[in-house]
Parts: structure tokens; sequence; C-alpha cells
């Protein structure tokens, strides 16, 4: 079983097998009991983008690690690959601009002091 640092170089590698862009990772640890990694990705088309998630769950399952879930593959612009500490979201540009989740998740590690900070 990989850690989850090995787990994200394995996924980020995965990624790169396909030509991701735009790779960017965030670590959730302190914010989300659920995951601690957050692997965002672009992909210039639809084919593109299933065949970014095919490999990182190829090359995941080959370095043993289970798959818990893949979601969006229906529609192909936004595909999510549940790894279990490590999420994996494949996006097509316009989706990802949409969603901005590199801005929603640095918001959410702004708030958190404040919120540990909050008086009893």
């Amino acid at each position: 079983m990989l850690t989850t640092e090995e787990k994200t170089q394995a996924v980020i590698a995965a990624l790169e097998d396909v030509k991701a862009q735009k790779i960017t990772v965030i670590d959730t640890s302190k914010l989300s009991s659920m995951f601690e990694r957050m692997v965002i990705a672009s992909a210039q088309s639809t084919r593109q983008t299933k065949a970014l998630a095919d490999n990182v769950v190829v090359k995941l399952k080959e370095r043993g690690e289970k798959i818990y879930g893949r979601e969006g593959e229906d529609s192909g612009e936004w595909i999510l690959v549940d790894l279990g500490e490590v999420l994996v979201h494949v996006m097509q540009p316009a989706v990802r601009d949409y969603y901005n989740l590199e801005e929603l998740w640095s918001k959410a590690q702004a708030a958190r002091p404040k919120l540990a900070q909050a008086p009893k």
C-alpha cells in the first residue's frame, strides 16, 4: 500500500503520461477528514479526459491500490477518480474555470485558522 505522498506522485506521473495540463495538488489534510490530497488536471477534449482518468486507474491498480469510485465518464467534461485519501479531478478547461476548485479550497484553508480560534 502506498503512502499518501507516493499515491499522489503516482497520480501525477499517470496524468503526465497522457499529457494532462495545469496539474495542481491541494493539501486538504487539515480541511477534510475524508481525503488528504486533491489533484486537479485539465484535458483538451472529452477523449483526453477519459484517457487521463483511465490511465490513473490503470497505473494505480498496477501498484496495488484500490479504486473506490469513478464518476462523470458519461459526459467526459469532468471525471472524478476516488482513490481514498487522494481525489483526482480531470476537467475540461471551461468546467475547471467555472467551478474553480483551487480558489474554493484555498478560501477554505484561509478560513480555517479563524474557525479554530472562534470564541467558545
